[in-house]
């Protein structure tokens, strides 16, 4: 009984994350920011900035529900998901932002998914010191992305860098904690790989 009801509530949280029907624990950044006056191009632009932040959100649930999963203490899997219960309010804020902007999350978010997931547990069997590891260096990754996008933004477009700048502030703070857990440094290699992974999936999630 257990094991299904484990399997049941997995599913759920897969079919919330790819469909984007979440709520947020804590208030969004963005609710008391007046909405701006933008054309249909910076419209766009900043909905597809904000569909690659949807995906990343996705990517996020699912790299944590694996590592928490295969984590080797109680300590680790409880750092999973907490991680994984703040992502959960990126996921809903980036949503409803896409939702403002009269626009779309991502088609592909199951094979996002599906991927990630994919991902977490060969970061997870690597063992805790790599998967913490690997966490740092996702973390770093997207603090970078997530900095990038306030470059990128429309200057106007204040309810988004609202929602984008808490996003980067949560993700050092993940990085920081899985480093002081014992976080193991990734080889140049393998890091590599991660930024290749991630261009062809925010050049992708743009669009689609």
């Amino acid at each position: 009984m257990r094991n299904v009801d484990e399997l049941i509530t997995g599913l759920d949280k897969v079919l919330r994350a790819v469909s984007g029907v979440v709520t947020a624990s804590r208030p969004n950044p963005a609710a008391k920011v007046v909405e701006s006056t933008m054309d249909d191009k910076e419209r766009r632009h900043s909905a597809g900035l904000m569909r690659v932040n949807h995906v990343g959100e996705v990517c996020a649930q699912a790299l944590y529900e694996s590592q928490g999963r295969a984590a080797g203490n109680a300590t680790l899997r409880q750092q999973f998901a907490q991680a994984g219960r703040e992502e959960e309010d990126h996921l809903a804020w980036t949503s409803q932002r896409l939702q403002e902007l009269g626009s779309h999350t991502s088609l592909l978010n199951p094979l996002w998914y599906a991927g990630a997931y994919a991902i977490g547990t060969v970061a997870a069997r690597m063992g805790d010191a790599n998967s913490l590891g690997f966490v740092v260096e996702t973390e770093r990754q997207v603090e970078a992305h997530l900095a990038s996008h306030l470059n990128r933004l429309p200057q106007q477009d204040e309810k988004s860098r609202a929602i984008v700048e808490q996003m980067r502030v949560d993700e050092i703070a993940h990085g920081a904690s899985a480093q002081s857990l014992g976080a193991a440094e990734l080889p140049l290699p393998i890091r590599g790989v991660m930024r290749a992974m991630a261009k062809v999936m925010t050049a992708t999630a743009y669009y689609i």
